[in-house]
């Protein structure tokens, strides 16, 4: 029996390249918005609790530390700022690599089915011409069988 060979298989296993490439940069860029979105976390639990031992101290050493929250807050702010904007970056950056991925995942899934029917194809037609063999010799068999 011959053996089966696919003329679209490269494609396919250059494709499965081309998605592994694309899901390792999609881990890639969730990995960088999770540690984003930690540090933005930090950076505003950092606030909270400067803001809590203010408000926990004595009114009058309260004023020193309320007068230097106040001059780096803006700093803080605009930290926080960048943060969201590089988190909101990176969203919109994974929901196009999401995209990507997806339609490569349906470009191979099509062509995998396409592999699978023309395998099944190749089979068929190689059992049909066993069989037309197996008639064949069958016929041969039977006609030496009646002539002698």
């Amino acid at each position: 029996m011959k053996r089966f060979v696919w003329r679209l298989q490269r494609v396919l296993e250059i494709k499965k390249k081309e998605e592994q490439k694309e899901r390792s940069e999609l881990l890639e860029l969730t990995e960088e918005l999770a540690e984003k979105r930690g540090e933005l976390l930090i950076r505003r639990k950092m606030l909270e609790d400067i803001i809590d031992d203010l408000a926990g101290e004595n009114p009058k050493n309260r004023l020193g530390g309320q007068e230097f929250f106040l001059r780096h807050a803006g700093t803080s702010d605009q930290k926080i700022k960048e943060i969201k904007d590089k988190i909101s970056n990176l969203e919109l950056q994974q929901k196009e690599k999401i995209a990507v991925v997806l339609k490569i995942r349906r470009f191979n899934d099509g062509l995998e089915k396409l592999r699978v029917e023309a395998k099944r194809q190749f089979i068929e037609e190689q059992e049909k011409l066993e069989q037309k063999e197996l008639d064949e010799g069958a016929r041969i068999a039977f006609v030496r069988k009646t002539l002698s």
